[in-house]
């Protein structure tokens, strides 16, 4: 297949490029700089810039068979980046006839009574912004969406064990959310779903079987 990812210079947006091309798909990266590693691997990059216009962010995605919002300004620019930036994408995934279309989110993010206990008391304005993105994502479209809602990500070595529903942990290794977010991409028990997940001892089969 034939993949874009927005934003994928990130920590997870870098490790699921890289799983994305070891599982044999096409590969595009869209993001205001390019990274070195990447590039060297053969992954493409187009300069995208959340800014522009939703015909612009069309233009520059083009014709793929699957969209990932892995983008985050880190605080920096929540309105334009985080919420309105990925709308516009969804807007350009409609106009270019892409259905396909999977978010990374996080845990929690639409269920705004739990925004003022720790840890998301700390981080309620990218709460606020990954809500309303979330909600046009379900609401407001007709995308194949999948939602993937990871806990507390951790740089460790990934494991491939999960957990999900009730059942979850507080923590998830990178490598381990953009497996996730890779396996989704093909599996019909995550279309038009919201997931939580967090690293656990069961395979992602037996999680979204």
């Amino acid at each position: 297949m034939k993949i874009f990812i927005v934003g994928g210079t990130g920590r997870v947006g870098q490790s699921l490029a890289k799983q994305l091309l070891q599982a044999g798909h096409e590969v595009i990266v869209g993001s205001r700089h390019e990274v070195a590693e990447l590039v060297a691997l053969g992954i493409k990059f187009k300069k995208l810039d959340l800014h522009a216009s939703v015909v612009e962010i069309a233009q520059v995605i083009g014709q793929v068979d699957a969209i990932y919002f892995t983008a985050g300004s880190r605080g920096k620019d929540l309105l334009q980046s985080d919420a309105f930036g990925a709308v516009k994408t969804m807007e350009a995934a409609k106009l270019n006839g892409i259905n396909r279309y999977i978010m990374l989110s996080a845990q929690k993010s639409l269920e705004p009574e739990f925004w003022d206990l720790e840890p998301y008391v700390h981080i309620k304005d990218y709460y606020t912004a990954k809500f309303f993105a979330d909600k046009y994502l379900m609401d407001s479209t007709t995308l194949n969406f999948t939602i993937l809602q990871p806990v507390a990500l951790v740089e460790e070595k990934g494991t491939g064990q999960f957990a999900s529903g009730e059942v979850i942990n507080k923590t998830i290794a990178i490598d381990d959310v953009a497996l996730a977010l890779l396996v989704a991409l093909e599996q019909p028990t995550t279309f038009k779903k919201v997931l939580p997940i967090s690293n656990g001892n069961q395979s992602l089969s037996e999680i979204w079987n």
